[in-house]
């Protein structure tokens, strides 16, 4: 199937219960707005060596998905934002500034190029944020994403005098120690290396990637909740990396679910949401309507995939096929309730 669906050829699309909305429609704008954002800092992202910045940015870019989800379907309390990610905000704000003098007066942009083009996605944010007012006033919006937003901004204005500050060698000596270990944990392409990732995620509690040995226990539950449900099932598991770590076929199964299964637990962790919450946004005039052509085929919208976390660390992925996606899915969430036994 095509990528064009010459649906919108007229300047009209759909939103989840609202069809034929004009593309000039201040919803659709504010929807556009935030896309362009998360592209912004996904430049930011490839050009950033602080792997605490990064991880930032990307928990930022899931929480603005959430947020066009929830302009497109403002019904769904699944996307209202909760106080914890402008919380989240706040600690890395609050962080930042302990380690420099951040400047009282009008900064002009442009101390060096990564700085700069933080401050482009600064800009974008606060446009974000006033065409989301202009949603408000009309339609309504959820008061923690109107908090969000606007924290947003602020963020994204510290996170660029930080890396001014940096730049220009005036970080606060008791920085240092941390800029060694963030150094030390780098490889010669500037990431994080996976030995150092997991030592710290060690010394933190938390296992970086979920184990062979705890899915093949996952899986094991899983398996004996299928039979006790009259289910025959295929049940992957894969990395954060969306690398296949196990694959189990019940006596039974389908032989298309072998590769379903597989498929769905790749898009947990390509999209960081279950496939059932992506299934209503790939819907025609959704969000992501059309997802599921990209990534060579990998990608699937039907529910039983779900992302495997420890707090906000995706550790790896869960797919379950062999019923309906509402079965499916149920399965697969069983799954994540009997996690913290098997890690």
């Amino acid at each position: 199937m095509n990528i064009y669906t010459r649906n919108g050829d007229r300047g009209t699309t759909d939103l989840i219960r609202t069809k034929n909305v004009s593309k000039s429609d201040d919803r659709i704008q504010l929807v556009g707005t935030i896309d362009e954002l998360t592209s912004h800092l996904g430049l930011v992202k490839t050009m950033l060596k602080d792997q605490e910045a990064i991880r930032t940015l990307e928990k930022i870019q899931g929480t603005l998905i959430t947020v066009m989800a929830g302009v497109a379907d403002p019904y769904n309390r699944d996307y209202k934002i909760n106080d914890d990610k402008t919380e989240i905000l706040e600690e890395e704000i609050d962080r930042m500034e302990k380690l420099f003098d951040r400047p009282k007066k009008f900064i002009l942009p442009g101390a060096c190029r990564l700085s700069a083009e933080i401050d482009v996605a600064r800009t974008v944010a606060r446009r974000a944020e006033r065409a989301l007012a202009l949603v408000s006033v009309k339609f309504g919006a959820d008061t923690g994403t109107k908090k969000f937003m606007n924290r947003l901004a602020d963020y994204l204005y510290v996170l660029a005098r930080y890396v001014d500050a940096k730049e220009a060698g005036k970080l606060h000596p008791q920085a240092s120690e941390t800029e060694r270990v963030t150094s030390m944990g780098e490889n010669q392409n500037g990431t994080a290396s996976e030995a150092v990732i997991q030592e710290v995620l060690k010394r933190m509690g938390i296992q970086g990637r979920i184990t062979l040995a705890s899915a093949k226990k996952l899986i094991e539950k899983i398996e004996e909740e299928a039979n006790r449900r009259g289910k025959k099932a295929v049940i992957a598991i894969c990395g954060p990396d969306g690398n296949p770590i196990a694959v189990h076929v019940m006596d039974g199964a389908f032989l298309v679910s072998f590769d379903v299964a597989l498929k769905k637990a790749y898009t947990s962790v390509a999209v960081k949401m279950t496939t059932m919450e992506l299934s209503k946004l790939a819907q025609p005039g959704g969000t992501f309507y059309g997802v599921d052509k990209m990534d060579g085929g990998k990608i699937v919208i039907f529910g039983g995939g779900v992302p495997i976390k420890v707090g906000d660390t995706i550790i790896g992925g869960l797919g379950v096929s062999g019923g309906t996606g509402e079965e499916d899915h149920s399965l697969a969430e069983y799954g994540l309730s009997v996690l913290n036994e098997v890690l």
